[in-house]
């Protein structure tokens, strides 16, 4: 209300002049806020008959991740996301407008992030802690089992599917590090070599779903477990909450808000 009386002020009464500059306002607004890191946010899941999609909509603290109008905004990007399956450039320009008044609204940058599809007639879905992980796999047979995978994937985030899937300059990079880690620690380079060779046996099965212990039965394989299920995993997502993004210290929530009220932002 405020804002409005502002705007038709400076406009001296002019309605339309006035919402014109609210609207550049906000677009100002959303511009200042697009330097801030936004590392918080929500996962957000829609399926239907032929897949699923998983978006990441970001904001900056974990206060506004909550706020009904940020949950709201995710919520559409999903429903056009599962809807049409555009690219995230395209999700991101339809929803620019709308996210550039968001951003005017509560105050933080906000960003629509990444979209990823699953495709796949029979998908199991999880969300884990409100939102900040999110899991779809894809496959087939026992529909407990499915959903159990999805946990298993959230907590111990495989990077590949199979053992077989891990490429080989992914094998030869870890190989590397394991190396200078045993010569590191003062390993005769014949005996670093040794026990470098028997790690990386280890190695793909630890990064592959398939072959990971899993969570709920560690003594058994991921791929065991399905095998005596009759179910197999055929694709997998796991997207999580700011993962990748480096988050720049700052001032607190509190302290943004009080310097506003001090009139230095």
């Amino acid at each position: 209300m405020m804002d409005c009386k502002k705007a038709l002020q400076e406009s001296e009464g002019d309605v339309e002049k006035a919402i014109e500059n609210m609207r550049t306002s906000g677009q100002l607004k959303a511009a200042k806020k697009a330097t801030k890191v936004a590392a918080e946010g929500q996962i957000v899941v829609r399926s239907d008959a032929s897949g699923a999609a998983l978006v990441e909509v970001n904001c900056q603290t974990d206060f506004v991740a909550k706020d009904e109008s940020f949950l709201a905004f995710a919520a559409k990007v999903a429903d056009v996301a599962i809807q049409s399956r555009p690219d995230i450039e395209a999700l991101k320009a339809q929803f620019e407008e709308e996210r550039t008044t968001l951003v005017a609204k509560i105050g933080e940058n906000i960003e629509v992030r990444r979209v990823s599809y699953v495709d796949g007639e029979k998908c199991a879905t999880y969300l884990h802690n409100g939102g900040k992980i999110g899991v779809v796999v894809a496959g087939e047979g026992d529909d407990v089992t499915l959903k159990n995978m999805c946990m298993h994937v959230c907590a111990s985030a495989p990077q590949f599917l199979s053992p077989e899937d891990v490429p080989e300059d992914v094998v030869e990079k870890e190989r590397k590090v394991q190396l200078e880690i045993a010569m590191n620690e003062g390993k005769p380079a014949d005996i670093a070599e040794k026990m470098v060779s028997g790690r990386m046996k280890k190695f793909a099965g630890e990064v592959a779903l398939k072959g990971q212990p899993f969570v709920m039965e560690p003594k058994k394989s991921v791929g065991d477990v399905l095998k005596e299920n009759k179910s197999d995993v055929t694709s997998f997502v796991r997207l999580e909450v700011g993962e990748g993004i480096a988050k720049q210290d700052g001032p607190s929530f509190a302290e943004e808000v009080a310097a506003m009220a001090k009139g230095e932002k």
